[in-house]
């Protein structure tokens, strides 16, 4: 299943796609695409009704995030080998792990804001996953059965705050509308994580072409791995880490800048359109 929020921000509606690509409307069956709605009884429920039994969402709507509520949103950092060839740094024994706010999670194709006084916001195509159980202390054979599904993620940073100003990563990766999720939410059924193509490209021009298969740390094990220092819940949403292509590794290095256009898409999980304006 493909499955959606639309309408206006912060009011968002539960949908989803069906074989002709239209929206039909959940909001008759689930509050929304949220909670105890992700795990496997609630997903079963929704993969038993029939798509055209539900009305059409208006024509034109607007795709909110993804998912909503939530409340864990976890980033993997230096987890592409030929992304951290580009950054200069090694690639890491263990997970790099660090926060993005929640407060940064926006619709796919909603405007990205440069933070007031940023020089250095940049772009990252990658792969998240959406937890749909409760989970704690699971092993890496266990783990894709925590797993609701996978789904876009442009991982927005500021790499002056990030590197620049001392302290942890987070202060570059939480920043208002740096976290744009969706179009939709794609259940694990359809979805091999293997080698999934990724790209993004700024102003029509290719700057990030990968692949998932150059991950370091595989979805299976991030999952257990996290687990082991927090209790993953229904919803949480960890994002994966790029492939190479960030402006910070181009030479001169290259950042966003007001009036931007970014496409962003991973093969079967949709595209992203966004605009970037001053915050």
């Amino acid at each position: 299943m493909k499955l959606v929020r639309f309408g206006a921000a912060g009011a968002e509606k539960p949908g989803l796609i069906d074989a002709d690509g239209k929206v039909r409307d959940l909001s008759g069956v689930v509050p929304d695409i949220a909670g105890d709605v992700l795990g496997r009884e609630g997903l079963k429920r929704l993969a038993a009704i029939d798509p055209k039994s539900l009305p059409l969402a208006p024509e034109g709507s607007r795709f909110g995030a993804c998912v909503g509520r939530v409340g864990n949103f976890i980033a993997v950092g230096l987890n592409y080998a030929d992304h951290a060839a580009e950054s200069g740094m090694a690639v890491p024994s263990e997970p790099v792990l660090f926060n993005k706010a929640p407060s940064c999670i926006v619709g796919p194709d909603d405007t990205i804001l440069i933070p007031r006084g940023s020089e250095k916001t940049d772009w990252e195509v990658e792969l998240a996953v959406v937890i749909g159980e409760h989970a704690s202390y699971v092993s890496e054979a266990d783990a894709l059965n925590y797993v609701a599904g996978y789904c876009v993620c442009n991982d927005i940073s500021e790499r002056a705050y990030q590197i620049e100003r001392g302290g942890q990563w987070t202060k570059g990766k939480g920043c208002p509308t740096f976290g744009p999720i969706g179009p939709w939410l794609v259940t694990t059924d359809e979805v091999d994580t293997a080698d999934l193509a990724m790209t993004l490209s700024v102003n029509g021009e290719l700057v990030q072409n990968g692949s998932s298969s150059t991950m370091v740390f595989k979805v299976p094990f991030l999952v257990h791995y996290i687990s082991q220092f927090m209790a993953l819940e229904p919803g949480d949403v960890i994002t994966t880490g790029t492939p190479p292509g960030v402006g910070m590794g181009m030479k001169p290095p290259r950042y966003l800048k007001p009036g931007d256009r970014m496409e962003v898409s991973i093969a079967g999980l949709g595209v992203q359109r966004q605009v970037v304006a001053a915050g």
